[in-house]
């Protein structure tokens, strides 16, 4: 049987009600939990900035026991505290321990003399906002300052040595006026009392990458055996984009293992750590959206690693680290044995990372990036935009450029999908008869339709290829945008200053003419509005559906997605209404071509009929 006006009347009510739903969630439930979430971390925050303060009287009231969770595979724990509640400010605790400025054109900070640690890093080429007087991005910070980060790097003695070695807590001796800079490295030492000379020199490269040598002399008459280690730690759960197509947390490849990808969360559960035992190769880490910091050992040496977490107790906060340790080295009487190790602390430049990953011969370095499935389409697509960008000076013009080389890979197959519905509009009365006279015979009906189709060699199933086709080319598109550093802070023209980050007008505030802030869930901007009405137009190019219903919930889909890639970033939303206009030029004309006129007009009355219908009716009922 045909469906009756009010089935149709019911399913657009549904369909109405559907986005009701949807934007009334948003409004009464998820802003307000996002808005409790955020009250909640700042009230964190400000206990802990009391804690920090009653700490500032009385330091020790601050600091737990040193517990051993780093313990490895053949080494005792470092010293390094896992229950440091924050003391201070981080201006405040970097001036309570002397230190070693670090300066390149990439990076600026220090090195502790405590403990020998790099634990101050500042990237002197990113900023928190597009603001040029914004901050600049902090990655490390000193144990005791608000989410710590920082890398440590030593010797542990063997069995139950009582060899004494440096830790976290051993004051490391630097000569004056030190600074480590890419054409002046740093070279810090202690004795141990025992006969034991440690020397670790310290050398920076122009952009992210640090090099750390330990040495070790023995000066006694006896052999000692010292097991050389690496270990980075994150205090503080971070910030995270939360989105399933991005990994952020503990990554690594530790040798033949592969890539390891582990959350947050899932390291904090029991049973969440993961250990490596005879491992050669490869590196280990903790990456963001757009920074990371890895561990790179020797990578012609065997190793033992792991990735763990503690979960916060009291005021302290949630733990997170990742380690390795090298085989135990015999350090003959007299002799000197030393090993070189590295750190990888910056933005994640692709170019950058595969070039280390060429000249120094880190296994799989590339994988810090996130290219997802769609690696075989997202790199050289990354590098197709980055070679457009370098021609035309703007990633919106990069973007659009590709976009046009896309559609003229896809140009043939295009061609013949809209070819086929060209066809289709022009059988339009054709099939309006047959679905008249076999109304009754849905069946029939249908079986007709398919002959008609077979008689003028029509695939009614060809229309879905030109998006078919896009979704990995848009997915490929989107986790470029979304995971390329490039992108960040990249201007495009107007208000579009990040092409990474969504649409920061709204049309519920007049684009900024009236004067009040809209919800986040309500900023509905100019492209994504530019989107929605081309994607609409170029709906109405196409042969309606055979089915009313399914053709008033397909005229539905342009508002919805509207609303959907308002949140996009701006990049992809500019890229979908530009390929948008570019499918109507091709398809209109094709269809003038193939003689389907095109009547928008008529599409526009069919396409809100049913609306004028449910009113008109209500008009009649109260009249």
């Amino acid at each position: 049987m045909s469906q009756r006006p009010d089935d149709q009347k019911n399913l657009l009510i549904a369909v109405v009600l559907s986005v009701a739903v949807m934007l009334g969630w948003q409004f009464f439930y998820a802003g307000p939990q996002m808005k409790a979430q955020q009250e909640k971390a700042q009230r964190e925050k400000v206990a802990q900035q009391e804690a920090a303060k009653a700490a500032g009287e009385n330091p020790a009231a601050a600091t737990a026991p040193a517990t051993p969770g780093a313990t490895l595979p053949g080494a005792q724990p470092s010293g390094t505290s896992l229950s440091a509640a924050p003391v201070g400010t981080r201006p405040e605790v970097l001036a309570k321990t002397q230190r070693v400025p670090i300066e390149t054109p990439s990076l600026t900070g220090s090195i502790s003399l405590k403990g020998g640690l790099v634990d101050d890093l500042v990237l002197a080429n990113y900023r928190e906002t597009v603001d040029p007087k914004s901050p600049n991005v902090v990655l490390f910070s000193p144990l005791g300052a608000p989410n710590a980060y920082f890398a440590e790097f030593g010797w542990q003695a063997a069995g139950r040595s009582q060899t004494a070695v440096p830790d976290s807590e051993t004051v490391w001796q630097a000569e004056p006026n030190a600074k480590l800079t890419p054409s002046t490295p740093v070279k810090l030492t202690w004795d141990n009392g025992q006969g034991l000379k440690f020397v670790r020199t310290l050398a920076i490269d122009e952009h992210y990458m640090i090099t750390v040598t330990d040495e070790v002399q023995n000066t006694t008459s006896g052999d000692i055996v010292l097991t050389p280690y690496g270990r980075l730690y994150r205090f503080g759960l971070p910030h995270t984009s939360g989105y399933a197509v991005l990994h952020e947390g503990l990554i690594g490849v530790p040798g033949d293992a592969g890539l390891q990808e582990i959350a947050y969360a899932k390291v904090l559960e029991d049973g969440g750590a993961k250990t490596f035992d005879g491992k050669t190769g490869g590196w280990l880490g903790i990456t963001d959206k757009y920074w990371a910091a890895t561990l790179i050992p020797d990578q012609k040496a065997t190793y033992a690693a792991s990735f763990r977490g503690q979960p916060k107790k009291g005021l302290s906060p949630d733990v997170f680290w990742t380690d390795y340790s090298l085989g135990g080295i015999v350090v003959a009487a007299g002799a000197t044995q030393k090993t070189e190790n590295r750190l990888y602390a910056g933005a994640k430049q692709v170019k950058l990372i595969e070039d280390y990953e060429t000249s120094l011969g880190i296994e799989k370095f590339e994988l810090l990036v996130d290219w997802g499935w769609f690696y075989f389409i997202t790199k050289p697509l990354y590098y197709l935009i980055d070679w457009l960008y370098g021609i035309l000076g703007n990633f919106g013009l990069a973007i659009l450029a590709v976009t046009v080389i896309v559609k003229g890979l896809f140009f043939p197959l295009a061609n013949k999908s809209y070819e086929s519905m060209a066809k289709m509009k022009k059988l339009q009365p054709q099939m309006e008869q047959l679905r008249e006279r076999y109304k009754d015979d849905k069946a029939k009906q249908q079986q007709e339709l398919m002959a008609l189709y077979q008689k003028e060699k029509i695939n009614p199933l060809a229309g879905c290829l030109p998006i078919l086709v896009q979704i990995p080319v848009f997915f490929a598109l989107y986790k470029v945008l979304f995971v390329s550093i490039d992108m960040r802070h990249a201007p495009f023209f107007g208000w579009i200053r990040d092409l990474s980050a969504a649409d920061p007008t709204s049309i519920f505030n007049l684009f900024g003419l009236l004067p009040f802030v809209v919800p986040e869930f309500l900023h509905i901007g100019v492209w994504p509005i530019i989107m929605g009405i081309t994607m609409w137009f170029q709906m109405q190019l196409n042969p309606p559906q055979p089915d009313p219903i399914q053709q008033q919930i397909f005229s539905f889909m342009p508002l919805l997605f509207t609303f959907l890639l308002a949140a996009f970033p701006a990049g992809l939303v500019i890229y979908w209404a530009w390929n948008n206009i570019l499918s109507i030029a091709q398809q209109w004309y094709i269809s003038h071509k193939q003689g389907a006129d095109v009547h928008l007009v008529d599409n526009l009355k069919r396409t809100f009929a049913p609306i004028g219908r449910l009113f008109g009716r209500k008009s009649e009922s109260k009249g």
